[in-house]
């Protein structure tokens, strides 16, 4: 089998679990060389190194925290350096604060947009530095900024939209350096923090068309298609990959 991203390094933030291990791995099978971020979770972050290299390809994890700026810069670079390129950004890193308008407040506020926004501007900025012809950034949003379905979500759904328009921003500015840049907006996913046989996920499989999580597997094959060469006149997209959730 042809491996369509053979030559290639990426970075994927946040990619020691959930989805954005998924995508770490996914990327490998398809002959990338793959580095991750993490905050906190190291024993996870090494598994994920592990079956990388079990893959044939080089793996890198880098403690980082998406709130901070220079961490993420600091990867960034770092991933160029030790990998010695980069051509895909992934930026995965989010964090998930839910409640009603005036029960989260400055903190919460600031913690999500330090991650979710600004984090992803942030290692967006430092990756243009190094990508060439044929780079890709991708990022993860949710379906829940086009489709906000219960209370409580106001301040997330906010953060996700935002990734909209620095998506169809960047790719204005970066198309002409052969630069894509595309938002993935995945539904309902089967992962440690939203498990498919969860209390409400009954309810919330209802909302898609299909009837069911997706798997990480799901996102991480559109992510996949985005990051190949085939997807080179794909930019400034917003792809849903939601079971139906938006339709």
């Amino acid at each position: 089998m042809t491996k369509t991203l053979e030559g290639k390094v990426a970075l994927v933030t946040g990619g020691a679990r959930g989805i954005g291990a998924g995508i770490a791995l996914r990327l490998a099978q398809d002959g990338a060389d793959v580095a991750l971020t993490y905050r906190q979770s190291a024993e996870q972050a090494a598994t994920v190194v592990k079956e990388i290299q079990s893959l044939g390809r080089r793996a890198l994890a880098v403690q980082a925290d998406s709130a901070d700026p220079a961490a993420i810069q600091g990867a960034v670079d770092r991933t160029a350096i030790v990998l010695g390129r980069l051509d895909i950004l992934v930026n995965n890193a989010a964090v998930f604060l839910v409640g009603a308008v005036d029960e989260l407040g400055a903190d919460e506020v600031e913690q999500t947009i330090a991650v979710n926004v600004r984090g992803s501007y942030v290692a967006a900025r430092a990756a243009a530095r190094h990508l060439g012809e044929g780079g890709r950034i991708i990022s993860i949003g949710s379906n829940v900024g086009e489709r906000a379905v219960f209370p409580g979500l106001a301040l997330y759904s906010m953060s996700k939209t935002a990734l909209a328009g620095l998506t169809r921003g960047l790719a204005r500015e970066l198309g002409p350096r052969g630069i894509t840049v595309n938002l993935v907006n995945p539904g309902p996913t089967d992962t440690d923090s939203n498990p498919a046989d969860g209390p409400n996920a009954a309810t919330i499989a209802g909302f898609t068309a299909l009837g069911r999580y997706a798997r990480p597997a799901d996102i991480a094959a559109t992510v996949a298609h985005l990051a190949a060469p085939e997807a080179g006149y794909v930019t400034g997209a917003v792809v849903n990959v939601d079971g139906g959730f938006t339709s």
